[in-house]
């Protein structure tokens, strides 16, 4: 009995929008152009600690696309959150899980949100690569000791 309350435990509670926003500032005119935009992808990872072994950990993704002349064709903006339920891990763990696992989990959820809110402003889908993100993390901690 004392080794299962020992098992580490992490469940998905919820996972929700937090935001998603679409905004079109050269509407319609911006429609008729036939030409490709550059697109740009910008993520963002947030954490933070709730309330009795609760976690939040949110993805934002937000995708600009732009044309030769730096006029703005459209900019899709998705945040996931999810709350994760931790317990039994021991504290230098849960920085990974949710800067890791929990991202891993949230990022199709984002990806889905992005398309949908592409496609339904009349534009061809956009779908996200896959995201390393245990390299992403390693490459923040190396940057985190690199600055100390």
């Amino acid at each position: 009995m004392a080794n299962e309350e020992k098992q580490p435990i992490f469940n998905v509670e919820r996972i929700y929008v937090k935001n998603a926003s679409l905004e079109l500032p050269h509407a319609p005119e911006i429609l008729l152009v036939q030409e490709a935009p550059s697109v740009e992808v910008k993520l963002a990872l947030n954490s933070k600690a709730l309330e009795d072994n609760f976690y939040e950990s949110s993805l934002t993704a937000t995708v600009t696309a732009t044309l030769e002349d730096k006029r703005v064709m459209f900019l899709a903006e998705a945040n996931v959150a999810g709350i994760f339920r931790m317990e039994n891990i021991p504290e230098g763990d849960i920085d990974p899980v949710l800067n890791i696992t929990c991202q891993n989990i949230l990022f199709p959820y984002v990806r889905e949100n992005i398309s949908n809110l592409i496609v339904r402003a009349g534009f061809p889908p956009i779908y996200l690569s896959p995201i390393n993100f245990e390299a992403m993390y390693q490459q923040q901690q190396q940057n985190k000791q690199a600055a100390n």
